[in-house]
């Protein structure tokens, strides 16, 4: 088999087929014409009837190149018309053509060959086929070559199944002219998808690129266009390009529109244009620019502002899942546990075997041993509900360590904080060591669900729903903890004992139930905590011990023992943590200023903002 290589300059001679066989139809139109128009008129009146067939002959020539212009068929198969085809206006008409195809498979065969993934091999008769390579490689390098308009396999001159090498083929190239073209059909199916994030981001990519000969398409979608935001984008957009008009009338009215709409993308591009402006003199322009300037600088302070208090509120949130459980265990128990934090990771943990669970399977070599539990390799909306699974799951299994430490260390220790305290701690070392042993050291990534991983903009203020779900899941605890404590039987037994364990004891309750029943239910919801904490960052042994400080200030702070105290002070310190975040530009000294700001309040007021009341002498 002799493959041939050649490149595709050696081939300029060849011709075009139009209809009824391989004519070069252009120049030999063109010297025909020219010999017809010199001639003197007798002979033209002569040969009227030729003349006439001549002309006919022409149109239908013509016709049949202007049909070939727009082939019908599918992409795959204009791709592989234009990929062989030698004259460079064909073969943009061709690539051009391609946005009236399927968008979706318009863009993968443009984006394959752009890639370099098409080939041209030529067959017995000497003719240019696009290829793809199929397979893996043989030991000589060679794969296997299936037609691109076909998808059926080429055969060589012996009639067995083609194979060559990488360097055996020439690789279909593109030059400047058709890779623009390519970017504007590509362009074209972007700002036409149906999927609404795809259209927004090639909206604002459009922008942004300031391409003066865009406009138009940009304004034919607005024509046709539904949904709000993508509206929104659209008319900035088409300003920003305005903004490269030669007309300073135009560049005026499409500053003062950005200004209005106070696009922050557009601020490099209004700082151009008032350099500009001022170099050439345009007072009136210079004089827009500014105020669309001052426009979009208090449009940023407005969304820092807004932006600021909901990381405030979703990080007091965040504080709130963390705390909630610990203001069980500590606030009405007054058992100072060093644990919880690891009682978080306990959580975490059951989301990422969960989320396993629901994929490829369990795998892990725990102290040598290796162990593999396969999984239900589920996809989609199934494999997101592994989230609503480890939910539950996670506060049980806190709940049942809990469970298990209440019984095995603290239940001896009650009334004795500075052994508890010294107890759990060493319990925490314990606990870290295991994971390690089971888990690794390393971080393990637990993947958000697709209801968890997109956010809304709203006026260039984004609302991540992972952010929105932990507020929505503050609060529905904190209401269940109160329901629990205030409507249940448990809770009435568990608020006899924290205020009067003597007496309560006297009248029949059995106060070591109760005790290990209220710590199993604060672990449980420290287990949910780390649930949600394995959505916004990842886990590992030591993620707890990021937050048992500000768990206990949390709690100290609201007033032991009282779950709304606990509620506005988790609200109040991840306000201020963020507001000065964002007023002094440093993390760290703002973060430094809350816990001065915490010890002064103690100092001021040691229970607390409520103070918890007891019937208890003691």
């Amino acid at each position: 088999m002799r493959v041939s290589y050649q490149p595709l300059s050696f081939h300029v001679g060849a011709r075009r087929k139009v209809t009824g066989g391989d004519v070069p139809v252009a120049r030999e139109l063109l010297g025909f014409l020219t010999t017809m128009l010199r001639a003197p008129s007798r002979i033209v009146t002569g040969f009227g009837c030729r003349l006439r067939a001549l002309i006919a002959g022409v149109a239908l020539a013509h016709a049949a190149v202007l049909a070939e212009a727009v082939p019908a068929g599918s992409a795959k198969e204009i791709v592989a018309e234009a990929v062989v085809t030698l004259d460079a206006d064909r073969q943009r008409e061709l690539v051009g053509s391609l946005a009236d195809t399927d968008p979706e498979e318009a863009a993968l065969w443009i984006g394959k060959w752009k890639e370099g993934e098409i080939y041209l091999f030529q067959d017995a008769e000497g003719n240019d086929v696009a290829v793809l390579l199929e397979g893996e490689p043989d030991s000589a390098e060679k794969y296997g070559i299936v037609s691109l308009a076909s998808g059926k396999p080429v055969t060589a001159p012996d009639g067995t199944a083609a194979r060559a090498t990488k360097d055996e083929l020439y690789l279909a190239d593109t030059d400047s002219g058709l890779r623009k073209v390519m970017k504007g059909v590509t362009d074209r199916i972007a700002l036409a998808s149906p999927d609404l994030k795809k259209r927004l981001q090639a909206v604002q990519d459009t922008g942004l690129e300031q391409d003066p000969s865009k406009l138009v398409l940009l304004e034919q979608r607005l024509a046709v266009e539904e949904e709000g935001r993508v509206k929104k984008a659209l008319a900035e957009a088409m300003a920003m390009i305005r903004l490269r008009a030669e007309d300073p009338v135009v560049r005026q009215t499409a500053v003062a529109e950005l200004g209005e709409m106070g696009s922050i993308a557009a601020q490099g591009a209004i700082k151009t244009v008032r350099g500009e402006a001022e170099k050439a003199g345009q007072v009136s322009l210079v004089a827009a620019c500014d105020k669309a300037q001052k426009d979009i600088e208090s449009h940023i302070s407005r969304v820092n502002t807004v932006g600021t208090l909901f990381r405030g509120l979703s990080l007091g949130s965040v504080l709130l899942v963390v705390a909630i459980g610990l203001a069980i265990t500590f606030g009405l128990m007054g058992v100072i546990n060093m644990a919880h934090g690891e009682l978080i990771v306990v959580g975490a943990y059951t989301t990422y075997l969960i989320q396993n669970l629901f994929a490829a399977g369990i795998h892990m070599s725990p102290f040598g041993l290796k162990i593999s539990i396969p999984g239900m390799n589920l996809s989609g909306g199934a494999w997101d509900c592994y989230f609503l699974v480890a939910l539950p799951a996670s506060f049980l299994m806190a709940a049942g360590v809990g469970l298990l430490l209440e019984r095995g260390v603290i239940r001896f220790l009650y009334k004795r904080p500075l052994e508890s305290l010294l107890a759990t701690w060493g319990v925490s070392m314990v606990i870290q060591q295991l994971f390690r042993l089971v888990f690794g050291a390393n971080n393990v990534q637990v993947e958000s669900p697709a209801f968890l991983s997109g956010n809304w903009t709203v006026n260039d203020i984004v609302f991540g729903w992972n952010r929105v779900f932990v507020i929505a899941f503050a609060v529905l605890i904190v209401f269940l903890t109160w329901a629990v404590l205030n409507k249940t039987s448990l809770g009435l037994l568990i608020r006899a004992v924290m205020q009067n364990r003597g007496m309560a004891a006297c009248m029949g309750v059995r106060t070591e139930r109760v005790n290990m029943m209220t710590f199993a239910f604060g672990s449980g919801l420290a287990g949910l905590a780390g649930a949600f904490l394995s959505q916004i960052g990842n886990v590992g042994p030591n993620l707890g011990q990021n937050y048992i400080v500000d768990s206990f200030m949390t709690v100290v702070v609201g007033g032991v023992g009282n779950i709304m105290g606990t509620v506005i002070s988790a609200l109040g310190i991840g306000m201020a943590d963020q507001s000065l975040q964002q007023i002094l530009g440093n993390p760290v000294l703002g973060k430094i200023l809350v816990l001065g700001a915490i010890i002064l309040f103690l100092q001021w007021k040691p229970s607390g903002l409520f103070a918890t009341r007891s019937r208890s002498l003691d």
